[in-house]
């Protein structure tokens, strides 16, 4: 039977299908709508499963926060040109609004929730009979707090939420800081966040960096005492060289590697530890300025911190916790 331009509409309506795909879909179920629409999600099943081992490295991230609960979602997809797509784009709404509806607590439970009638893995697969595209749920976070805001980075491939301690807050203030999160991408909210086998590893860190510098400083001193350039035995590739070009000797540079070798030896024995104790200490709160959001430079004004801020605007608030996805690279 001929397939008329009012059923097609209909069907692409319905489906989101290309013209072309909902006229053969009609054309082979001799116009039966629900047929049709059957054999269009097979497609996207067959194209899934054909697609299944390519990459999905773009996408779309978006957040949305109600009282007391946020949540982002990250959509992917092979190309950007699709992750641009409105149908993309409108499908992760979709996902993320049921998310949040449900205060979804994990990426299983987001994948199994009901739109329509319709669980979420199989909208993505009637996404993917659209585009011909693999496409995967990336990344799920969410979190719960008194006061939970969100912010999106232009172009949809950055999204945060924040968590603070207190209600009723000026959605502003938790943009500003979900806005910090974003740009300067911290490792925890508080000090008291960050693992102790994580801080354990960087006084590790710390303790051999410091015992080096002091070892190395010792024997600067050494060669400069004994009328030699320390720059000319920062290594032995470069004291070859530099006996190459004429600068150094033979003899200066084996009286050198014996300066060096008995500085070195002599300060690494005597190295007082209450001086390596403060510089390590030094090392791992400057971590902490850099790393922890409460304590970082709040980023419109350097003079005071995130925590600070947060103070200011409400005495004793704080950040509870904050979830950051990005699909580029930091």
């Amino acid at each position: 039977m001929a397939v008329s331009i009012e059923d097609i509409k209909k069907l692409r309506k319905m489906t989101g299908a290309g013209m072309m795909d909902c006229k053969n879909a009609l054309a082979e179920t001799d116009g039966d709508i629900q047929g049709a629409i059957e054999i269009i999600r097979k497609k996207g099943q067959a194209v899934a499963a054909k697609r299944e081992d390519r990459d999905a490295a773009e996408g779309c991230v978006l957040a949305e926060t109600k009282p007391g609960f946020g949540a982002i979602v990250a959509l992917k997809c092979e190309t950007d040109f699709v992750a641009k797509n409105e149908s993309f784009r409108a499908l992760t709404k979709t996902i993320l609004d049921a998310a949040v509806a449900a205060s979804a607590k994990s990426l299983d439970e987001v994948k199994g929730l009901k739109v329509d009638g319709r669980t979420i893995e199989e909208l993505i697969t009637d996404e993917i009979g659209k585009t011909g595209e693999k496409m995967e749920l990336g990344a799920y976070e969410w979190l719960e707090a008194p006061t939970v805001a969100a912010y999106e980075h232009l172009g949809n491939k950055l999204a945060t939420i924040i968590g603070l301690s207190k209600e009723g807050i000026d959605p502003y203030v938790g943009k500003e800081v979900a806005m910090q999160v974003a740009a300067m991408n911290p490792v925890a909210a508080t000090r008291e966040q960050v693992p102790a086998a994580f801080i354990e590893e960087e006084k590790n860190v710390a303790i051999e960096k410091t015992k080096a510098e002091q070892v190395q400083k010792a024997a600067e001193a050494a060669l400069r005492k004994a009328g030699l350039n320390p720059n000319h035995f920062d290594s032995e590739d470069h004291i070859a060289s530099n006996i190459t070009k004429g600068w150094l000797t033979e003899e200066d540079a084996n009286r050198g590697r014996a300066i060096m070798q008995e500085a070195a030896e002599k300060k690494a024995a005597n190295m007082p530890q209450q001086m390596i104790d403060n510089i390590v200490n030094g090392r791992i709160n400057k971590y902490y300025k850099e790393n922890v959001l409460v304590e970082q430079e709040y980023h419109r004004d350097a003079k005071i911190t995130v925590g600070q801020y947060l103070d200011q605007t409400e005495k004793g608030m704080t950040v509870v916790d904050f979830k950051r996805v990005n699909l580029n690279q930091d």
